[in-house]
């Protein structure tokens, strides 16, 4: 069995009276040592997909409707409180968006790492397992970065310190939703190469969340692409960038900046996404589709496998 595998989740959120639904039948599965892009514009439901592979959703507001999410052979949705204390963290690991806002301003890294080993590992909650844990992601001078306040560090850095937190407990996922966000485009490739590295070393897979095409082709091996809470394509990374199957993937690939062809204005996508709650009828992405028919409105089509690894939600892709 994968070491993930997402089998028809369904979450909604309770507004008042009204349940809105925000990821739709999701099915994904990730093998040991594999790197899984999930792609899509922002409000598409990546990162409530994503915190939902340890229960970090918290309920209420969130509702988990249906479907199974087994981590290591184990109905995450059926685990007790205790039962999900071990495995996050032990078994799946988080590198949030925005590590400014995530690591806590008022203790010193090191003491924010230490937390978390002392939740997975107590016996290893030492300085020296700390600064191991800053020199295996590539921080220098790591014996006085130890004692450094967030602020004191750049965006870059605390990056880092955030993916050493989640290494800690040597997790066999490591889940890393939007890590270059409001990043330069030199710290950006430094994190891609970080995590290329940690995955070779720790042989550990990886869910990396990204709206960036551009990076798909260096991480991934296969790519789930997803809007309006939906999977609407699934492909190895390869296949799916040399030929991308679905409009909406098509659209995103249109809008990725191409580095020739001077000064041509970019290929936007029309509309926005859909919040939840107020999805269209049918096909959701077809009020911005540029191939929609009127049948593209009576029914929301299934995600079927059209080609051997490849699977798309739409009726007229070819």
């Amino acid at each position: 069995m994968s070491l993930l595998e997402i089998k028809n989740l369904a979450l909604d959120f309770l507004a008042g009276e009204a349940s809105l639904r925000a990821v739709d039948g999701v099915s994904l599965h990730i093998e040991s040592g594999e790197t899984v892009c999930l792609v899509g514009e922002s409000g598409c439901g990546k990162s409530v997909t994503a915190l939902s592979i340890a229960r970090l959703v918290p309920a209420p507001p969130a509702r988990y409707v249906s479907g199974e999410i087994f981590l290591n052979d184990r109905d995450v949705l059926k685990m007790s409180k205790t039962e999900l204390q071990l495995i996050r963290g032990g078994v799946v690991g988080y590198v949030f968006q925005e590590p400014g806002s995530s690591l806590n301003p008022v203790f010193r890294v090191g003491a924010q790492i230490k937390e978390s080993l002392k939740l997975h590992q107590p016996g290893n909650a030492t300085d020296v397992e700390v600064i191991r844990l800053l020199k295996l992601v590539g921080i220098p001078a790591p014996e006085s970065r130890i004692k450094d306040y967030p602020f004191q560090m750049s965006g870059g850095m605390q990056q880092r310190v955030m993916i050493a937190m989640a290494l800690a407990s040597k997790p066999k996922l490591l889940v890393a939703d939007e890590p270059t966000t409001a990043l330069d485009v030199t710290i950006q490739a430094q994190i891609l190469d970080l995590l290329r590295d940690l995955k070779q070393r720790l042989g550990m897979a990886i869910l990396l969340i990204t709206h960036n095409l551009g990076i798909v082709g260096d991480m991934a091996d296969r790519v789930a692409v997803m809007y309006a809470g939906q999977i609407v394509e699934l492909a190895p990374a390869r296949e799916l960038l040399r030929r991308p199957l679905h409009p909406y993937t098509r659209a995103l690939m249109a809008s990725v900046p191409k580095l020739s062809g001077g000064a041509a204005r970019l290929t936007a996508i029309p509309g926005n996404v859909p919040g939840i709650g107020h999805f269209p009828p049918g096909c959701r992405f077809a009020p911005r589709c540029p191939i929609a028919k009127p049948e593209c409105s009576n029914a929301n089509p299934e995600l079927v496998e059209v080609e051997p690894q490849r699977w798309v939600r739409c009726p007229f892709w070819k």
